[in-house]
């Protein structure tokens, strides 16, 4: 039995392991996708927001950091408001919000 419980216990650490966010190549997402309406630091394009006039949040504020990965997940993929999907995201979505939380203060 015990063994049986420490081969389950490492068998879901390392499928843990290889499915973790990678913040490294969400940025690189992020870069490439995000950044010229988000800013490069998560602050807002103050011009990009006046021309589609809409607030956009800062992404390393509370209210966005505290948004669970799943919601922002399906801002990224789905998109929100007057943001449209981010279809070079949809396969990189949680590497994207890994990248977000390294903003978190």
């Amino acid at each position: 039995m015990r063994t049986t419980l420490l081969a389950l216990t490492l068998a879901a650490t390392a499928a843990t392991a290889v499915y973790a966010a990678d913040a490294a190549a969400g940025k690189a997402v992020y870069d490439k996708s995000c950044k010229s309406c988000h800013g490069p630091d998560g602050t807002p394009n103050p011009a990009v927001a006046k021309m589609m006039k809409v607030d956009m949040k800062n992404l390393k504020s509370a209210d966005v950091q505290a948004t669970s990965d799943d919601d922002l997940t399906k801002a990224i993929t789905n998109g929100i408001g007057k943001m449209k999907p981010v279809p070079s995201a949809a396969g990189s979505a949680a590497d994207v919000v890994a990248y977000i939380r390294t903003w978190k203060k």
